[in-house]
């Protein structure tokens, strides 16, 4: 088989399992979050509501597409589709179970938060063609917001790279074989895991879609299949940001080496782990209220930042002794 069709064979598995994912995690957010307030979530469409996620996007798909006459339009078009497309770019260089990968980089790592960084793009873009204070605000908000979050997550994941002495993410989970670096590296994984939670835009830390002041933020302008794709954006960027976590603290696709569990294939330890992650993040939304702008602006600045710092201090100071 010539490898140009085996990398697209790979790209087209990868995209679809994804985008199937993404489909059903919002169902199973709505079904989550709705156990946890003492009511059922959907249940209408299909048994128990299954068919809701393709009830949605089939209404999403054919809604009117409304675009406000004063909008830059060529940007508006455009914004949801680069946050889309960074989003699947990224998937390129995560290993899912051990020699598969679509791109096996040697800076693994740094390719997806260029990515992530990119991706913040469509939302500043759609904050500010939309051409409504709204918007505006949310686009303004995500800026400030990602640059903040971005420099904690690069910097909470310099301590794996050292440890690692990579930054390419099969010899990331290779290093891991004896342990895994979650407990070395306790502090950089909690920094980590708020800076994904600002990064993706979710609660406690969605600032830049916040209902209660701000409509809906960035999208509100945006209707049907448009606003569709920024959610998808959102929802594939927490599977990047849970299997990147996967990946650099809790041993990417091993697990236990023993008894039946030794039989277990790769790919089921990595999924059970990244679908862990994804119910942190409901019951981090189920929970915590929304922080204030000053408050989210801060703690990047004066708390994420400075023990991200302390972390590669004190593993480069462990390395040298």
């Amino acid at each position: 088989m010539p490898e140009w069709l085996w990398i697209f064979i790979k790209v087209f598995i990868v995209v679809n399992v994804l985008m199937l994912h993404v489909a059903y995690v919002v169902y199973f957010e709505r079904k989550v979050i709705g156990h946890m307030q003492a009511r059922l979530g959907p249940m209408r469409v299909g048994w128990h509501g299954l068919l809701q996620p393709i009830a949605d996007g089939i209404k999403l798909f054919f809604k009117e597409d409304i675009i406000p006459s004063s909008a830059d339009k060529p940007i508006f078009y455009i914004a949801p589709i680069i946050g889309l497309l960074a989003a699947l770019g990224s998937l390129a260089v995560i290993p899912m179970w051990e020699g598969f990968s679509i791109a096996d980089l040697d800076i693994g790592i740094l390719y997806i938060l260029a990515l992530s960084s990119v991706g913040s793009y469509s939302v500043i873009l759609a904050g500010w063609a939309s051409n409504s204070k709204y918007s505006f605000l949310g686009g303004l908000r995500s800026s400030a917001q990602v640059i903040s979050y971005e420099i904690a997550m690069g910097l909470s994941l310099v301590g794996v790279m050292m440890m690692a002495g990579s930054a390419n993410l099969s010899d990331i989970v290779k290093a891991q074989s004896e342990h895994w670096f979650i407990l070395p590296q306790i502090v950089a994984f909690f920094v980590f895991l708020m800076a994904a939670l600002a990064e993706t835009n979710r609660a406690p830390f969605d600032l830049p879609e916040a209902e209660t002041e701000l409509v809906a933020g960035y999208a509100t302008e945006y209707s049907g299949i448009r606003f569709g794709l920024f959610f998808m954006a959102e929802y594939a960027g927490m599977f990047i940001m849970s299997a990147l976590a996967v990946i650099c603290f809790l041993g990417g696709w091993s697990g236990p080496d023993f008894w039946i569990f030794a039989r277990v294939p790769g790919i089921v330890w990595f999924l059970l782990k990244v679908y862990g992650f994804i119910f942190f993040y409901f019951w981090v939304r189920a929970t915590l209220p929304r922080y204030r702008y000053d408050q989210l602006m801060s703690l990047g600045w004066k708390l994420f930042i400075p023990l991200a710092l302390a972390n590669i201090i004190f593993t480069g100071l462990i390395k040298i002794l």
